[in-house]
């Protein structure tokens, strides 16, 4: 059934696209309603206020980042680490992807829709 599920994800939520004007909870909220996973945004070690956009997120981090970055596609097919890595690279932000209660940390190493199904 593995198999054929991860056919799924490359078709199911063909693309989740982040827009750096939106505000850090309704990204979250869209991620959950794609992916059934959440998505927890941290300004350092701590979560960050969900009224922030993600622009603003990123302007108060240290890292450099893409600064023509205008918005990364998110695929159920992709790696959970994959995906925490492309938010950091464009936006220089932390995310974790987290069940969808948001408790429990995602390993790394399993595409968007396992832990969507919970095969983890």
């Amino acid at each position: 059934m593995g198999l054929i599920n991860n056919l799924k994800d490359k078709f199911k939520n063909a693309e989740f696209t982040v827009a750096p004007n939106k505000k850090l909870k309704t990204l979250s909220s869209e991620f959950k309603d794609s992916f059934g996973v959440s998505l927890v945004f941290y300004k350092g070690a701590q979560i960050a206020d969900g009224e922030l956009t993600l622009a603003a997120l990123n302007k108060k981090t240290t890292k450099e980042v893409n600064a023509k970055a205008d918005g990364l596609k998110i695929k159920a097919s992709m790696k959970v680490g994959e995906a925490e890595k492309l938010f950091d690279q464009s936006f220089g932000v932390t995310v974790q992807i987290k069940d969808a209660e948001g408790k429990k940390l995602v390993p790394n190493d399993i595409t968007i829709g396992q832990a969507a199904r919970g095969e983890y």
